[in-house]
């Protein structure tokens, strides 16, 4: 794995808060802004845009297969890999010039969404959602990249948290800055200010420096066509499933059930959340406060928990209090549809909900990492995210449809009830003597 050379020290700082000072760790967190900064904006920030245009509920709904660009990044990933960009790729190098792609991609993209009216022109307001997403995604194939290749192994462990937590602040941003900002003034200069925000990523990635291409890559990318085509199949496709059927036999298909069945009630919820709050009452403003502001130092809390809880129980035995949070936290909402806008109700909604996600979502990515095996690491856990949000997507696109037939009482129970399955399968598995353990 080559290592980049962003002018640290020869020697880096011994584990300590300067340890975290690092000039790549710094560089990720600026990255992960950057990379977190769109999601929301094509996904609950813009499901609270569709339904102040006036859309129903079923039309919104089905924007949350926008993050089937997400799911299925995998499938261009290799191009990514393997593709120079004429001009800038000279000049940057193979990693900063498709971040410089991505990311002005993005921010052209969103400064165009923000001039057209998807009330009127939904079907091109569409379109420019859709670049939004495929290029939010490409950016999460090249950084993921070049997070791995700027440090070695001991140095993942800080990179990851640095890029989780300018993540979530860029979640922030996107969720109630857009939405203080739309509140005060309008959706159009809402997304005007985001599509500014993405510069912090662009210069981030000009300061940065390029990471050092290792012989073994360099030769994959002086191979023909054909030949890299039939590399990335066996090693991108048949090779990491190959390898999991082998270490788990028939038991993987109970794990890869659990892992499509553990976020689909949060997911389905999701893209739902926004307009329900503003069905009730709430403004644009009160919800940026309560649920953006407050639910993610809730969120951070759920993080921290999780982190212990890994560390003392693993997380095979994790999964089942991550399940059962996921779903019986959804019910939490009955209460607010019950009483309307009451700050106090929504507030002790969102501590539930968020800290369920902030619990849940670690437990879950340090379940699938256990899962994976250090042969196709990369690979095996693009397959994995990839199959554990794709039927929550799918699911998602028909979330107003149900909200329309039974209203929001019903949807609720309905959306809690998609969490059992996990539940179930969690607890077989918590439970299975030969449960899944990372190969060595």
């Amino acid at each position: 794995m080559g290592v980049a050379d962003t002018g640290d020290e020869a020697t880096p700082p011994k584990p300590g808060w300067r340890y975290y000072l690092q000039q790549k760790v710094l560089v990720i967190f600026f990255l992960g802004f950057s990379a977190g900064l769109p999601f929301p904006l094509v996904y609950s920030t813009l499901s609270a845009w569709l339904s102040d245009a006036g859309l129903n509920k079923s039309t919104i709904s089905t924007f949350a297969w926008l993050g089937f660009a997400y799911s299925f990044k995998f499938v261009w990933a290799p191009i990514v890999d393997s593709t120079r960009i004429p001009i800038l790729t000279g000049i940057l190098g193979r990693r900063r010039a498709w971040l410089i792609t991505a990311q002005l991609g993005i921010l052209l993209a969103l400064f165009v969404m923000s001039n057209v009216d998807p009330a009127n022109f939904l079907q091109l307001f569409t379109y420019i959602a859709i670049a939004v997403a495929f290029l939010s995604a490409t950016q999460d194939i090249v950084l993921d990249a070049y997070r791995i290749e700027i440090g070695d192994d001991k140095m993942q462990g800080p990179l990851a948290a640095s890029y989780q937590y300018g993540y979530r602040m860029a979640m922030f941003v996107g969720g109630a800055g857009a939405l203080a900002i739309a509140d005060l003034g309008s959706w159009s200069i809402a997304y005007k200010a985001m599509a500014i925000a993405m510069g912090v990523g662009l210069i981030t990635t000009l300061l940065c420096k390029e990471p050092t291409v290792d012989r073994k890559l360099s030769a994959r990318l002086s191979e023909t066509g054909l030949t890299r085509a039939a590399a990335w199949f066996r090693d991108s496709v048949a090779g990491p499933f190959v390898d999991f059927f082998r270490r788990y036999g028939r038991y993987g298909l109970i794990v890869l059930l659990f892992v499509a069945c553990f976020r689909l009630s949060d997911i389905v919820l999701g893209i739902l959340a926004n307009p329900f709050y503003l069905d009730i009452g709430f403004t644009k403003t009160e919800i940026a406060i309560v649920s953006k502001t407050y639910g993610i130092w809730v969120s951070f809390a759920g993080i921290a928990v999780a982190a212990w809880a890994i560390v003392k129980y693993g997380p095979t035995k994790c999964i089942v209090p991550a399940a059962i949070l996921y779903a019986t936290t959804n019910l939490a909402f009955l209460a607010l549809a019950h009483a309307g806008p009451d700050v106090w109700v929504f507030a002790g909604v969102i501590t539930a909900d968020n800290f369920a996600q902030g619990f849940a979502g670690s437990v879950g990515i340090a379940y699938l990492s256990s899962l994976t095996s250090l042969a196709f690491t990369a690979t095996q856990y693009a397959l994995f995210s990839s199959l554990g949000s794709f039927f929550g997507k799918l699911t998602a696109g028909f979330s107003g449809n149900v909200q329309e037939a039974v209203g929001w009482a019903a949807f609720f129970l309905y959306v809690a009830a998609l969490g059992i399955p996990a539940i179930i399968l969690s607890v077989i598995i918590s439970r299975h003597e030969d449960g899944p353990k990372r190969p060595t």
